[in-house]
């Protein structure tokens, strides 16, 4: 098979365990595939992206081979892969816009961001980057809260036609005026907010989904996590976190027998613990009632490595949209983005999602 053709916005934790896994599991049989919900899909595997193009604003990435950028300061996720060669794509400026919160420059270099004084790119800039690298594909991982810097790369990849994956809580797939944008050009779209493979939004889900299931009736429920790397660093700025606290609870909302009052639910990022690094730690309590109005509770403790926790549903995502690309399909891809994202155009229970997306994945379903 041809390879996918990848660029990346935001060569952070998350790009890095990508980036990794790529090539962790180049040596790989599928019996050694340990974490992959695929390890074929569309007759591509893994190791078959190739990174093409990556954008940052840190002057410790910019300008520096792909390869070494994802270890650079800030990341701080585990290197669970030892040989990543030299990738021969060295990152390039990206546009700063509102992917930098001003309170992390009131940190230590070694936690925070630390803007390149390089030129940043203009629109056109960007867009030929994409053409002349092959993109196919253009992967978001800006921070929680880049609004305008997200829009700005996804108006770059609609008109350089590339497919577009939104990673995170800005609404773009979930936007009809974007979805139509991507539809009427016929560009493949996923979004918006990626789901962990085994994390606090999908745990939270599925307990909620059970409680439904078993005729328990959930009264008040919150999630809080903890985290020590530069997404939670980010997220202590209050102000960005409006469309994270949306994607996340309603992800959790959508999940219930009955719509909760909004003083019933709290799920959303609480604190940054610098010596967690990228190890995230989640509590969820859900109280409810059993049969005869008697009370229950569950409390339960999550602990994971926040980035390679999201890249194997990358790379499926990644995936899924060279075989829509293949087919000639664009427009959102309702399928995928209701398994691997947390704020999808449509939300549907997890099995659904998921029998969904096997069957677009097989061929019988177009999105």
């Amino acid at each position: 098979m041809d390879k996918i053709k990848l660029a990346i916005v935001g060569v952070g934790n998350c790009a890095s365990s990508l980036v990794q896994g790529i090539y962790f599991y180049k040596d790989k049989s599928s019996e050694e595939a340990i974490g992959l919900m695929h390890w074929e899909l569309g007759g591509y595997k893994p190791y078959d992206i190739q990174i093409v193009a990556a954008f940052d604003i840190d002057k410790r990435k910019v300008g520096k081979d792909v390869s070494e950028a994802i270890f650079s300061q800030p990341n701080c996720t585990t290197k669970f892969c030892e040989t990543v060669p030299e990738i021969g794509v060295k990152v390039s400026m990206g546009r700063i816009l509102d992917g930098f919160s001003e309170h992390m420059q009131d940190y230590e270099e070694r936690y925070t961001f630390t803007p390149s004084d390089a030129p940043e790119p203009t629109r056109e800039d960007v867009i030929e980057i994409l053409k002349e690298s092959g993109t196919e594909v253009l992967i978001n991982y800006l921070p929680v809260g880049s609004e305008e810097a997200a829009n700005f790369y996804a108006e770059c990849a609609l008109e350089a036609g590339v497919a577009f994956i939104n990673c995170i809580p800005v609404f773009i797939a979930s936007n009809p005026l974007w979805a139509d944008k991507f539809a009427s050009r016929n560009i493949p779209i996923i979004g918006d907010d990626i789901k962990s493979q085994l994390g606090a939004t999908i745990v939270h889900r599925t307990l909620s989904d059970l409680a439904r299931r078993r005729g328990v009736k959930i009264e008040r429920t919150y999630q809080l996590n903890t985290g020590g790397n530069s997404d939670f660093l980010n997220m202590l700025n209050r102000s960005r976190l409006k469309s994270k606290k949306e994607s996340k609870t309603e992800a959790v909302q959508s999940a219930c027998e009955k719509r909760l009052e909004d003083e019933n639910i709290h799920v959303g990022p609480s604190d940054y613990v610098p010596w967690q690094k990228d190890n995230k730690v989640c509590f969820i309590r859900i109280e409810g009632k059993l049969f005869g109005d008697v009370p229950m509770n569950i409390e339960l403790r999550l602990s994971v490595e926040d980035s390679p926790n999201s890249a194997g549903v990358a790379i499926d995502a990644i995936r899924c949209c060279k075989v829509a690309l293949d087919r000639g399909q664009g427009g959102v891809l309702y399928s995928p983005s209701s398994y691997f994202m947390k704020h999808p155009p449509n939300q549907y229970p997890d099995s659904d999602a998921y029998r969904m997306t096997e069957e677009f994945i097989n061929g019988f379903r177009e999105y």
